[in-house]
């Protein structure tokens, strides 16, 4: 398997109450199903999805040598009522700034969505995912 990624490993350890440390590789955070000592498990899935997303977006218009200058992404998501209040709509904001082409964010965004985020592509599919941006261009 050329290029294979080795596989994911987290360790989760109990802290107190619904808190734990994770680790993954050198990386560690707090993580609390309360969302006071840390994100909450949804709350670590938003952030992986929509920093996930980004990062394709920021790789793919560097690389067309778009003048990418600043960058803001934001995620609303819609939970449903009951058990297991699983997200049920996604909605990812992109902030561009520069003169970039909205051609090239439309590709940038579709390539991620698409063909390269590996966290969209392990969630359901069903989740209602929508992508917006703003092209903020130098005056």
């Amino acid at each position: 398997m050329s290029g294979a990624k080795p596989p994911l490993r987290v360790e989760l350890v109990w802290s107190k109450d619904l808190q734990f440390g994770a680790t993954s590789g050198r990386s560690a955070i707090a993580v609390d199903a309360d969302s006071v000592t840390g994100p909450s498990p949804v709350q670590l899935l938003g952030m992986a999805l929509i920093s996930c997303m980004a990062a394709d977006v920021v790789d793919i218009l560097r690389k067309g040598r778009h003048p990418l200058t600043r960058f803001h992404a934001a995620l609303t998501g819609e939970r449903a009522a009951d058990p297991p209040r699983r997200l049920l709509r996604v909605l990812l904001h992109f902030a561009i700034h520069g003169d970039v082409p909205a051609a090239a964010v439309e590709r940038a965004i579709q390539l991620s969505r698409e063909k390269y985020c590996s966290v969209w592509h392990s969630l359901r599919q069903d989740i209602e995912l929508t992508a917006t941006f703003d092209i903020h261009r130098a005056s």
